[in-house]
């Protein structure tokens, strides 16, 4: 009963309070609302009372905000923000340096660096004591922070966490699979990374638009990388697209990188965007129309604008991890120097070869083939190209169906997409070594052939489809079959280029 009463009178007194609380400035004059609703039931006094303590912590919360603001961070003496920066953590640190000018100079502080630097890389010591930040502070040399310039110990730190990094993705890349002859691994080295790809598109002016990408999808051997979005810059304006690597600078296997942590730019191709429309165009919906530039990307655009609808990378896994972290934002990887295999008997030719083709499009696989025991004479060079015949057109045996409907899935935030006779092919081929020899991955189209090849003649419709770059040449043919609506590979060629195998092997074909 006391506990009632008590709460009934509490209710009363905040009524009370707020019917005097506009004489003390803000809030509703007072009036015949007030007094009659003091008339009501309890009702509404219990309503009253719950509207006053409303009205008293909006006042408090504006006090506190008022005053928080009255108190800035730059007015405060260096000596306290060095303090506060001390609390923080590598990541924290960095970030807050990009706040202005003065908090850059605050967060190169040598003392606090080398106080990170060492609680982080100090060697191990038996004994079970863990001792403080300061107590690791004091036992490091005055004199090896004073005599250093400022922000120094922050290099070195980031110079080591790099080094780091470096070392322990080479250690989960070292296992190499004898099949596929690339690194067995290199999905677990994309996880643990937390490797990511990013755009950068430069308009003729100099402006630079970065953007993260949207969507991946790993495949046996090679990542699909998507960017879309609403804020694409006017196509014209633009003139090149710089393809790179995004990694974090500290690195934890058992938790993901912090968003807003420090990252590295590695840059993996560049490309012109100024005369993209008078490229060749790889196939067409109703909505968008598709250019391909070497190496691997897809451009996507609106066909009624003519603007940027989507943007699509394929990324083969030979020397993926190297490539997207190991070289700079301007500079590209340049992987080691390649020495020569000996070639015991270069009057043969090659021999031993194996090949692994993929052909897939937007996650759905329509040929994944391996081809064992490859090999061609040094008589068949024809103009710069020794021809290696992977498929042969007289023998049926070897002839291969694409299963599915072949096309090119595509999507944006708004709308989707299904292109015919586009796909994303990946091959990787290996030399008598199993070393990875040639490797691509790259989306290509088939078109209708104008008239019948040299070989046997099929049931059915003819295509073809061809790729081109610096090492070498690819040329399919296909047969659609119109009773099982299925298209067949009947010829499946290599042309690799007589400078690359001179190269490889030492040779002078």
């Amino acid at each position: 009963m006391a506990t009632g009463r008590g709460r009934i009178l509490r209710q009363h007194w905040l009524g009370l309070q707020a019917q005097r609380w506009p004489l003390q400035g803000g809030g509703a004059p007072r009036g015949r609302a007030g007094a009659s609703g003091f008339r009501k039931g309890p009702g509404v006094k219990l309503a009253a009372g719950r509207t006053a303590m409303k009205q008293c912590a909006r006042r408090a919360q504006h006090c506190e905000k008022s005053s928080s603001c009255s108190v800035s961070l730059d007015r405060m003496p260096s000596e306290i923000l060095l303090k506060i920066f001390s609390y923080l953590d590598a990541v924290s640190l960095l970030c807050a340096g990009c706040v202005s000018r003065r908090f850059y100079h605050l967060a190169n502080d040598n003392f606090i660096w080398i106080r990170i630097y060492s609680t982080v890389f100090s060697p191990k010591k038996s004994n079970w004591k863990v001792n403080s930040v300061e107590e690791t502070a004091v036992s490091v040399s005055v004199l090896s922070v004073e005599d250093k310039e400022a922000g120094y110990w922050k290099k070195e730190y980031i110079a080591k966490q790099i080094t780091s990094v470096k070392a322990a993705l080479a250690q989960v890349l070292q296992p190499v699979s004898p099949y596929t002859g690339l690194p067995v691994k290199t999905k677990e080295a994309l996880r643990i990374s937390g490797l990511g790809w990013a755009i950068v598109l430069k308009e003729k002016s100099g402006k630079e638009y970065i953007m993260q990408h949207v969507d991946l999808s790993l495949n046996d051997t090679s990542v699909t990388v998507v960017w879309y979005g609403k804020n694409w810059p006017c196509l014209a304006t633009l003139s090149t697209l710089d393809l790179c690597g995004v990694t974090p600078v500290f690195m934890d296997r058992h938790k993901p990188p912090p968003k807003n942590g420090p990252r590295w730019h590695s840059l993996i191709a560049k490309y012109d965007l100024s005369h993209l429309t008078e490229s060749t165009m790889i196939g067409c919906d109703r909505l968008v129309q598709i250019f391909c530039l070497q190496p691997g990307l897809l451009v996507g655009l609106w066909k009624k604008e003519e603007e940027l609808a989507f943007v699509m990378a394929n990324l083969h896994f030979h020397h993926l991890v190297e490539r997207s972290t190991l070289g700079s934002a301007s500079i590209p990887y340049e992987p080691p120097l390649h020495s020569p295999f000996l070639d015991d008997n270069p009057e043969y030719g090659l021999h031993g070869y194996q090949l692994h083709v993929d052909m897939h499009g937007g996650g759905v696989f329509y040929l994944c083939g391996t081809f064992r025991n490859l090999f061609t004479k040094k008589g068949c060079i024809e103009d710069g190209y020794v021809k290696l015949i992977v498929i042969n057109f007289n023998n049926n045996r070897e002839h291969l169906p694409l299963i599915g409907k072949v096309g090119l899935a595509w999507r944006t935030n708004i709308f989707d997409g299904f292109i015919k006779s586009c796909s994303i092919v990946d091959m990787t081929l290996l030399d008598e070594h199993r070393k990875p020899f040639w490797c691509l991955s790259s989306p290509v189209c088939m078109r209708s052939a104008a008239c019948p090849s040299d070989g046997p003649n099929f049931l059915g419709q003819t295509y073809y489809v061809d790729y081109t770059d610096a090492e070498g040449r690819v040329h399919a043919e296909l047969v659609w079959i119109e009773e099982t609506e299925e298209y067949f590979i009947v010829n499946l060629v290599l042309y690799l280029r007589v400078a690359k195998i001179n190269h490889w092997f030492g040779t002078e074909y």
